[in-house]
């Protein structure tokens, strides 16, 4: 077999990996486990006739085109699609419930008015309630179900495609009024691409190596990581539909383990649900032995559940132990900017975290004393760069915290068509990546977001401090908690806002202040007990720390609104459907 060539665009490596790697591909899973299998030939062939559809449709190289699909399959297929002749995808989530309908609907119309998209191509069972998008954006001209696509004909004309060409857009997950959308172009996937294969996981098809995600597609590191860089290496790749997980998470390390899976990535919460929905039998049955890597990413990482994770699997299913990889990226740097490497274990730094909040420099943990452990996300790849600045944006020594900041080929050019954003994204050549960390013999810590720092009696207190020591009181649920601070009578205050099953709440609260306080030498104004999936997240699953402060604020932090089965929810429902029907009807006229 000959070796895999550097490709300069995922427009060539979409249509030349088949020819080195004929029997390697996608197996994509639908919601009941049934496997639909792809080589890198047929996805050659599959690609061409979708984007002959999307010419057909009048769009050219540039035009942007919206993509709301849920199918694993027809996502991906569509995506490389129209990567491949040059139009730009703008990847969108689905509607997550009937009762954020509204809030949905806004958002996404902001999207795709911001990516200036002409056409939106959706999932059949979408098309009712999103039909509506057509009347609210000025530029969308047709909403098109992906059934088309699936049984479009022809060839394609290809455009040239150079490396600094816009391949697609990323809009962040966050709940900003005026979205962002990162450019992401061939060149910095192409970079991007090399550095997570190569150096960070060092896996290769040569080596029998196999990926196996549930990841989200319409985010950076389902996408990214494992559609468009296993395109450019010929990795083959197992997609499980992220809404299987969700109901069963059983079900990502059970097809590790059946289809002998190398690797894989999920942020934090999954794995500290998959060990706490294991079964005795899961663990008489699976046998991890083939696994080179777990990437952990996009949300802090808490030491001691990836060291109960790697502790259980370890025992009973033989999981390397050194195969939990701490991994530190965002849509910026088109995705990774720093992962552990590969064959060390997991590496922690545990300090004293009363100096730190006090100084912003890491010093050893002193008995008696709160500390803080830190996870080491490894080291940027080869030439990029890593600086921790202060607020003059002067570098700091290691062990002091500062901004980190970012500079290489994967960096994205700016935010499309907004130019204010992407100048205060960047200082001096560096990307401002508004997270707070240290650097310490070359690796890197990230301890939190600068937006998101509570500053309470003069100390500087990280969220993810109180939330780790908050999770870890029984009857919390974790994962669902988030710490803020609040205007008070004399400075700041702390609020934490949880998730819980049970109904006293008062000796709750009383538990969680006493947590608080005992590891963090914190007192706490209020703690408020919410019902299961009352917290705002992002589509990706991220809480929403400044959406809870503002509806703790607001006095909205009730948990109605996430609500399933409401009647509110079937007239919001109603009324997009009606909506959709209107816009359909004015369509056909037209037409």
């Amino acid at each position: 077999m000959q070796s895999t060539p550097e490709f300069t665009t995922i427009a060539q490596a979409i249509a030349e990996i088949g020819q080195f790697y004929p029997d390697h591909g996608f197996v994509f899973q639908d919601l009941a486990g049934k496997e639909t299998s792809y080589h890198f030939p047929r996805i050659g062939e599959e690609t061409a006739r979708r984007a002959a559809a999307m010419q057909a449709m009048g769009l050219g190289k540039g035009d942007r085109l919206g993509l709301i699909v849920i199918e694993p399959e027809d996502f991906v297929l569509s995506f490389l699609a129209a990567v491949r002749v040059g139009v730009v995808p703008v990847p969108l989530y689905p509607p997550m419930s009937f009762g954020n309908l509204d809030a949905y609907a806004d958002r996404t119309a902001k999207v795709l008015e911001s990516a200036g998209a002409r056409i939106l191509v959706a999932s059949s069972r979408l098309q009712n309630v999103l039909w509506a998008l057509v009347d609210k954006v000025p530029t969308l001209e047709q909403l098109v179900t992906v059934d088309k696509l699936r049984e479009a004909e022809g060839t394609p004309i290809y455009p040239e495609i150079t490396p600094d060409d816009l391949a697609f857009l990323q809009y962040t997950s966050g709940s900003t009024a005026d979205p962002k959308g990162v450019m992401v172009t061939h060149a910095s996937l192409v970079a991007n691409s090399r550095g997570i294969v190569h150096e960070g996981l060092r896996i290769s098809p040569e080596r029998g190596d196999k990926g196996v995600s549930w990841l989200p597609l319409y985010h950076d590191m389902g996408l990214i990581g494992f559609v468009i860089a296993p395109i450019c290496w010929g990795i083959p790749i197992v997609f499980i539909p992220t809404m299987r997980f969700i109901k069963r998470p059983s079900v990502w390390l059970d097809t590790l383990h059946r289809h002998r899976g190398t690797a894989s990535f999920a942020p934090n919460f999954a794995f500290a649900l998959a060990a706490r929905r294991v079964t005795e039998s899961d663990l008489q049955n699976w046998d991890l032995s083939c696994v080179k890597v777990l990437g952990c990413g996009a949300e802090p990482i808490k030491p001691q559940t990836m060291r109960d994770f790697t502790d259980l699997f370890a025992k009973h299913c033989s999981l390397p132990r050194n195969a939990v990889m701490p991994a530190y990226g965002m849509a910026e740097a088109t995705l990774a900017i720093a992962l552990k490497p590969a064959t060390d274990e997991m590496r922690t730094l545990t300090i004293d975290a009363e100096g730190f909040s006090e100084t912003g420099r890491i010093q050893p943990a002193v008995d008696g004393r709160a500390s803080a452990e830190h996870v080491s996300c490894g080291i940027p790849f080869q030439g990029h760069e890593v600086a921790v600045l202060d607020e003059h944006g002067q570098p700091l020594p290691d062990g002091f915290e500062g901004e980190i900041c970012h500079r290489g080929p994967s960096v994205t050019p700016g935010y499309f068509n907004n130019p204010e954003a992407t100048a205060a994204a960047w200082r001096h050549g560096w990307l401002r990546t508004g997270d707070l960390g240290f650097l310490h013999e070359g690796e890197i810590f990230v301890t939190g977001r600068i937006k998101d720092l509570i500053i309470v009696n003069g100390r500087n207190v990280h969220p993810q401090a109180v939330e780790w020591a908050t999770a870890e009181v029984e009857g919390v649920r974790k994962g669902n908690v988030v710490a803020f601070s609040v205007p008070g009578e004399i400075g700041e205050e702390l609020v934490v806002v949880l998730e819980t099953k049970e109904q006293d709440h008062a000796a709750l609260i009383d538990e969680v202040k006493k947590a608080v306080q005992r590891e963090l030498s914190l007192s706490t104004r209020e703690v408020v007990c919410l019902k299961p999936g009352s917290l705002p997240k992002t589509s990706s699953g991220k809480l929403q720390r400044r959406k809870t402060r503002e509806m703790y604020l607001r006095e909205r932090l009730d948990g109605d609104d996430r609500s399933f089965g409401a009647s509110g929810d079937r007239v919001t429902l109603v009324k997009h459907v009606a909506a959709s029907v209107w816009s359909r009807a004015k369509a056909a006229l037209r037409t």
